[in-house]
């Protein structure tokens, strides 16, 4: 998949924890033909350890993770494929970072409510994020804002239906502001 005249598409979904990135992104790019980035997979052990521990990352600790995920941006861009990546992306900065890899990096935004987000977390299982990070990701959340190129999906709902809203944002992608 192309945006107009901006070279391969790189799908960043994006939200907090609970919000269906995993489960939405590889989704996307099963139906999309293209690599699936789980962000998750690439943070450093030290990051992870501290999420584990109870204690949010904060910029210096996201700065490594983020330079990773750029780089897989460019590498994939150069490539000429397109990708989909998931990461919480939730400050306007990180996704700005994460624009200025390549050309056609578009957002998918997850929007969940807290109680939402917190009801998910507590059912999982075998992941390193606790329950109690959930609120640490709203005091920091920047949703997408209107200028930025993308879309924000109701994802409180049904994972099925989440899904269908993100598949139809993406097929319709023009490259513009958020809607």
């Amino acid at each position: 998949m192309t945006g107009p005249g901006r070279g391969p598409v790189v799908v960043v979904v994006l939200g907090v924890s609970g919000a269906g990135k995993s489960t939405v992104g590889r989704a996307l790019a099963e139906g999309l033909g293209v690599p699936f980035l789980e962000g998750d997979a690439v943070h450093p052990a030290a990051n992870v350890a501290k999420m584990a521990a109870g204690r949010p990352l904060d910029d210096a600790d996201r700065a490594p993770w983020l330079r990773t995920l750029t780089d897989r941006i460019r590498q994939s861009s150069r490539s000429g494929r397109g990708l989909v990546v998931t990461c919480s992306a939730l400050k306007r900065a990180y996704r700005d970072e994460l624009r200025r890899a390549a050309p056609g990096v578009w957002c998918v935004y997850l929007a969940v409510d807290r109680g939402t987000a917190r009801a998910r977390v507590s059912r999982r299982t075998g992941h390193f994020m606790p329950l109690r990070l959930v609120d640490s990701q709203f005091e920091i959340l920047e949703p997408l804002e209107p200028d930025e190129p993308g879309v924000s999906v109701d994802a409180a709902g049904d994972p099925e239906v989440t899904m269908a809203r993100a598949r139809r944002a993406v097929a319709g992608f023009g490259g513009g502001p958020a809607r």
